[in-house]
């Protein structure tokens, strides 16, 4: 069974060392997905929960923890996490 993504956020900030991105997305369980940095060099961090409020959960700690002006991304903007 294929990841369905749910929503992706950004905080808004270009840059190797300052970018941040979050992706939420179902398979059987809810996944999140974190990357500090970009898509070449950027360190990659994955969670697993069993519902989506605990998903969305630390979705919502992994946003707060940094500040910044985070977006959520949709439609087109929404890309798929990094493998």
């Amino acid at each position: 069974m294929a990841k369905e993504l749910v929503a992706r956020w950004w905080n808004g900030t270009w840059g190797r060392l300052s970018r941040r991105d979050v992706w939420l997305a179902r398979e059987v369980r809810w996944h999140v997905v974190a990357r500090a940095g970009d898509s070449e060099t950027g360190k990659v961090l994955r969670w697993e929960f069993g519902t989506e409020e605990e998903a969305r959960q630390m979705v919502k700690r992994l946003v707060q923890a940094d500040g910044g002006q985070w977006r959520e991304q949709t439609g087109d903007a929404a890309t798929q996490p990094p493998r």
